[in-house]
């Protein structure tokens, strides 16, 4: 039986996929969840087991590894956002590197490229511009709190409890974006309750109060978008005039009406109560406009080192035509743009291509044009003669890399020169393989756009041969 299973005074070995760890014994691989760190002497219990790989957590530390540091978040052992807040952010550097190394080895089966040190996140931190909570009637709290004796409310304004879609707990302080973001969550709570305003019930679909989203800006702008989980007009309008008169630092305020069993709004009509109906962010003398609906890289300072690399390895002398794929709101595209002699960008989202174009006016840039649709019937022949073929692709796909059909497109178009942006080195590393006949990996740029996660962001160019 799984549960019988236990390995007592074990070294967590190394790290693994996914931030989680491992432990080699005589039975295979043992996959560890949780706050473990290599060089962690450990009990484990197996809670999994298939073939010869297993899961287990762990029920007791008994010496801790010399690349722990101690977190600073008190909800570090129960959130999932910055996970590896144990793990000194030098050591959480090396793995992610080492991360990239063994994906393109092992996957890709590239072995002859050199791969950069990875760039260093200046803040880990404070450095993300967005950030998600959800309202929930029913408080999830920690062993702790319950052994504690006291007494909590049971509502909660926060975040998931890690693999568990129906258990919110309270978020106090984050330490992921900077104020005024803290402030507006504690004051929306406060408010809430003190109203009796409803809270969301995820397994009945009932409840005003469901989720709060709060963008911030390197330029100052801070947008608030709130989620409400039923027509109650008259709460929706307490609610949001609070906001409005209260916090003065919101530049633009927005509600949803969202009724559906999930929480996600890119189908839902956003409505404009007061300020702007987007905010800016800035990149070198670039305005970016991002309305509620836009994508934009959560972590903005590494993202100006993210694009830089993207379009140092681009090579572009101010002659080449550039074609940006998976181009979202345009924001590389743009961001490459004056030193192309044009950029066509190219997104499955409508929206995202118009929001491309704003940009691009709102800049002065003339030299691009974005077009809606699928990459693998858009970009035939006919586009092809029609735009010019690509002497450079940039390409920038989900988690989820690109279908074949995709990388097939681009192998037809034939540019001298491709770029591929990734936030998942697995699947790059995956794609890479399928172009090798054609194309030569010659540098490889990792870039940490998320400290104390096991996420990490590469660039790599390739050369046709």
């Amino acid at each position: 039986m799984v549960k019988n299973i236990k390995y007592e005074y074990v070294e967590i070995t190394d790290f693994a996929a996914e931030g989680k760890c491992i432990f080699k014994s005589e039975d295979g691989v043992i996959f560890v969840e949780g706050n473990v760190a290599p060089g962690d002497i450990v009990d484990l219990q197996v809670v999994k087991t298939k073939k010869k790989l297993k899961e287990a957590i762990v029920t007791k530390i008994h010496s801790y590894s010399p690349l722990r540091t101690d977190p600073y978040c008190l909800h570090n052992v129960v959130c999932g956002g910055c996970k590896w807040q144990h793990i000194a952010y030098e050591h959480q550097l090396k793995f992610k590197r080492q991360q990239v190394v063994d994906h393109f080895q092992r996957i890709g089966h590239i072995k002859n490229v050199g791969i950069n040190e990875i760039i260093a996140a200046p803040k880990t931190e404070y450095y993300r511009n967005k950030l998600e909570f959800t309202f929930s009637n029913w408080r999830w709290l920690t062993k702790d709190q319950l052994d504690s004796g006291a007494k909590f409310t049971k509502h909660a304004l926060g975040f998931h409890v890690p693999k568990r879609f129906d258990k919110i707990f309270t978020v106090d302080h984050c330490h992921l974006q900077p104020d005024p973001s803290n402030t507006i969550r504690n004051s929306l709570h406060h408010f809430g309750e003190l109203h009796n305003i409803p809270y969301y019930d995820v397994k009945f679909n009932v409840g005003t109060l469901r989720n709060l989203v709060v963008r911030t800006a390197n330029s100052g702008d801070v947008m608030v978008i709130v989620q409400f989980g039923e027509q109650n007009d008259e709460a929706i309008e307490q609610v949001m005039q609070y906001l409005h008169k209260t916090h003065s630092e919101i530049t633009s305020l927005n509600y949803i009406v969202n009724l559906k069993g999930n929480d996600s709004y890119q189908d839902q009509e956003v409505i404009h109560y007061a300020g702007e109906t987007a905010i800016r962010e800035t990149m070198e003398d670039l305005t970016f406009l991002v309305g509620p609906k836009s994508f934009y890289q959560t972590n903005s300072e590494q993202a100006y080192q993210l694009f830089s690399v993207t379009r140092e390895f681009a090579g572009l002398t101010g002659n080449e035509s550039v074609y940006d794929l998976y181009t979202g709101t345009g924001t590389i595209a743009n961001f490459v743009a004056r030193r192309a002699k044009k950029v066509v960008g190219v997104e499955y989202v409508e929206a995202a291509v118009q929001d491309a174009r704003k940009n691009s006016e709102l800049n002065g840039i003339t030299n691009t044009s974005f077009f809606a649709g699928d990459m693998r019937r858009i970009m035939n022949e006919d586009f092809l003669q029609e735009h010019g073929r690509p002497d450079v692709i940039i390409t920038d796909p989900p988690r989820a890399g690109m279908d074949q059909p995709v990388v097939e497109t681009i192998l037809k178009a034939a540019p001298d020169r491709i770029v591929y942006v990734s936030c998942n080195t697995a699947t790059q590393a995956r794609d890479l393989a399928l172009m090798s006949e054609d194309y030569e990996v010659t540098k490889v740029q990792p870039v940490d756009m998320f400290p104390n996660t096991h996420h990490v962001e590469n660039v790599a160019l390739l050369q046709r041969k």
